[in-house]
């Protein structure tokens, strides 16, 4: 006779289906004194202040030039492809403005009671007296990242670039290596933090 299990109802497993849009594009127009060049999804973009390239292979979807812009396609694409497409145009719209103005991020010092000093040494950005430490914080310049304390402004660092990912996530380091760890962060609010960003001013 058939055990028990061969009797019990089988688990019906369900399918809901998902609705797939069947092209999903974007644009971005190549500014003036610009040039790009696309080939398997890696996009090399040139202007006047130097070369950016991306690789987007990770990514599913069509990438060309047509005329004078860069047009993304998606085809059949669920809600979270559907997504890239703007994240792929914003990357290459930011690429545009690094090799044609470039980013600027501005740093202040928040200090109550030990003043932060800051200097550069050599590639290295080095904290020193954050809290009364002892101990010397160090943060590597990433590749083709600027460092410069402001002249005109008391207690300021300046951080250039052309590649927006590089300038940002080296201002995030610096302010990473001032968290304060272990006391009230309602009291104790000293540290480095990011005052201003965005393209450089047009001169």
């Amino acid at each position: 006779q058939p055990c028990c299990k061969a009797l019990a109802p089988a688990r019906h497993s369900y399918y809901y289906p998902t609705m797939k849009t069947v092209l999903a594009s974007r644009s971005v127009e190549i500014p003036a004194g610009v040039t790009v060049e696309i080939a398997s999804r890696v996009i090399k973009v040139t202007g006047p202040r130097g070369v950016l390239t991306r690789d987007f292979r990770h990514m599913a979807m069509d990438l060309r030039q047509v005329d004078n812009s860069i047009r993304v396609d998606v085809w059949f694409a669920n809600r979270k492809q559907l997504a890239t497409v703007r994240t792929v145009v914003s990357h290459i719209d930011n690429m545009m403005v690094g090799v044609t103005r470039g980013f600027l991020y501005k740093m202040r010092f928040v200090y109550s009671h030990f003043p932060i000093n800051v200097t550069l040494n050599g590639e290295n950005v080095e904290i020193r007296n954050f809290l009364g430490e002892k101990r010397v914080r160090k943060i590597k310049l990433l590749d083709g990242v600027k460092y410069v304390r402001s002249a005109d402004v008391k207690d300021q660092i300046e951080l250039s670039g052309n590649d927006i990912a590089m300038v940002s996530l080296t201002a995030a380091q610096i302010q990473g290596q001032t968290n304060v760890r272990k006391k009230d962060l309602r009291k104790f609010l000293d540290g480095i933090y990011v005052s201003e960003k965005g393209p450089m001013p047009e001169e």
